[in-house]
């Protein structure tokens, strides 16, 4: 037995076999259903002509097909490739392309855009299709029913040997340019995010079994994933559940309703929820605040991947005391890089602070460790187990993952600090900071002072143009029901947080901000719409 996804997910079904370990919509499937069904999906490919190395694509929303259509690919030693739903044809024909798809399993509900673009894309053969409440025609694409999949496959787990040297890929749009796949080999990804490094001890497990031996150590976790599979925090937190036996529940719904999430989080007794900051977490809190939601199941409460501010987790405690409230830094192209508890304060200063994981900390412009305390502003990095690079990319390979002194570093462009305290500030990413008269200001840190504003239900900060400053802060705000704030008084509300240079100098109402799928701003859109906004003022 390897450290491989396959070979993590066969044990735990092996170990765990009538224990549940997916609930997704109707769908619920014990260990032994979803390796079987994982199984004879894998045959399927195989007899279509995929081996080790071939690239599938899964182009769905949340679903339990998706989850088995991970595991089936591993299981062969082919790589399956993330597809963002909200693609329209220019991007998939970009993403299809340059991840070299030959194999798509896609949602009934999609069929039409991949069907625009397939005759583009010569090296596209096979499709599968998983029925949705939709109706469009798959007869231009040939798709084969996902349930006939499964019934023509076998049910041996007859496959090739499998090893840690296999490739799991990401892809990841970031914050700006065309989407870019990060190639990991899965011994190196199952360290940095799958629990091969335990995250609050930092011990490396030696051995793969001992992930499935800690899970039958005790009572087994019932985890809800809700951001979507697409992205990897809901991935990890995935296949890290099933590593170790838990019982993992697919938010499966299209959009994101706070009270469906409390509601599956009553019916399942859910122990653990995965979010990915304020997005999610406004919308839950005061969904809690207003409803007669049994929570007592409720224990951790753990963001990652977009800010999840003071003020918000704030409310969180004042209804669930007991709650743990946790935030995890990393990206995909690092993978974890530290872990921050919250601890009841109601300040909007320090975005996100965190203890280091193993082999993280801050680097400064030359490419050398700050030291802690110096006040430096440098960029978070992580070594060790790392990826091998983007997918045909080495000029942005070369970029991002640098040696120095002959340690090979992963540096994804996320400024940090260093604490005297060893903690990490996290202060954004340098490709959306705005330069006002030289100084740096990240947005991430104004709109956690903004959000902690009564009037503000979300914000986005970006830069406009500016005469004399070059840029000025401009808050891009969706206030609440009712409120209408105004720039002098968000601004004086800033300056206890933040530092006077810091604090927005215009001010934009919006009646919804759009975000990605994941959680995360987009800046792009939030600085067209800026700029428009702006010139009509």
């Amino acid at each position: 037995m390897q450290f491989n996804i396959a070979d993590l997910v066969e044990h735990a079904a092996d170990t765990f076999p009538e224990r549940e370990a997916l609930v997704a919509g109707d769908a619920r499937l014990t260990y032994r259903q979803l390796d079987l069904r994982a199984t004879r999906l894998a045959h399927h490919l195989a007899n279509a002509g995929l081996g080790r190395g071939a690239h599938v694509g899964i182009h769905a929303y949340n679903c339990a097909e998706f989850v088995e259509s991970m595991y089936a690919a591993y299981k062969l030693g082919a790589v399956p490739i993330n597809v963002n739903y909200r693609y329209v044809e220019d991007e998939l024909r970009y993403l299809y392309g340059n991840a070299d798809l030959v194999t798509v399993i896609h949602q009934r509900r999609f069929a039409p855009r991949i069907a625009a673009i397939r005759g583009e894309l010569p090296n596209l053969h096979h499709f599968v299709v998983i029925e949705d409440a939709s109706e469009e025609d798959v007869a231009a694409l040939g798709s084969i029913d996902y349930e006939a999949a499964l019934a023509s496959g076998s049910a041996e787990r007859d496959f090739e040997t499998r090893s840690g040297d296999d490739l799991y890929i990401l892809y990841t749009g970031g914050t700006t340019g065309m989407p870019k796949g990060v190639i990991w080999r899965q011994e190196d990804v199952i360290m940095a995010l799958g629990g091969g490094i335990d995250h609050a001890t930092g011990i490396r497990h030696p051995k793969p079994e001992e992930l499935a031996a800690k899970g039958a150590a005790g009572a087994p976790l019932t985890t809800l994933v809700i951001p979507p599979l697409m992205h990897g925090a809901a991935q990890w937190g995935t296949m890290q559940s099933h590593f170790t036996g838990g019982k993992v529940v697919l938010y499966s719904e299209t959009r994101f309703e706070a009270a469906a999430v409390w509601t599956l989080i009553e019916r399942e007794k859910v122990n653990t929820i995965t979010i990915t900051g304020d997005a999610m977490a406004r919308p839950l809190v005061e969904e809690l605040a207003r409803g007669e939601w049994d929570a007592a199941s409720l224990f951790v409460v753990a963001s990652s991947a977009a800010v999840f501010s003071p003020s918000v987790k704030q409310q969180f405690k004042q209804h669930l005391p007991n709650l743990i409230i946790v935030d995890s830094i990393g990206s995909s192209e690092s993978g974890f890089n530290g872990t921050g508890m919250y601890q009841g304060e109601g300040t909007a200063e320090g975005v996100v602070r965190v203890a280091p994981g193993t082999d993280s900390t801050v680097l400064d412009e030359n490419g050398d460790p700050v030291e802690p305390g110096s006040n430096v502003v440098g960029k978070l990095a992580r070594k060790g187990n790392i990826p091998l690079g983007y997918y045909k990319d080495p000029v942005k390979t070369a970029e991002t993952f640098v040696e120095k002194r002959g340690v090979r570093w992963a540096v994804p462009g996320d400024f940090a600090r260093l604490e005297a305290d060893g903690t990490i500030v996290l202060l954004g990413r340098g490709s959306v900071c705005v330069n006002s008269g030289g100084e740096k200001i990240f947005p991430e840190e104004v709109e956690a002072a903004l959000k902690s504003h009564p009037d503000v239900f979300d914000a986005v900060v970006v830069g406009l143009p500016d005469e004399r400053w070059g840029e000025h802060v401009t808050a891009v705000v969706q206030p609440r029901p009712g409120a209408a704030p105004k720039l002098d008084a968000l601004a004086a509300h800033c300056r206890k947080h933040i530092a006077g240079y810091k604090v927005p100098r215009e001010l934009l109402l919006i009646d919804e901000i759009q975000r990605q799928p994941s959680g995360k701003p987009n800046y792009p859109w939030a600085r067209a719409w800026a700029l428009e906004a702006s010139r009509k003022t």
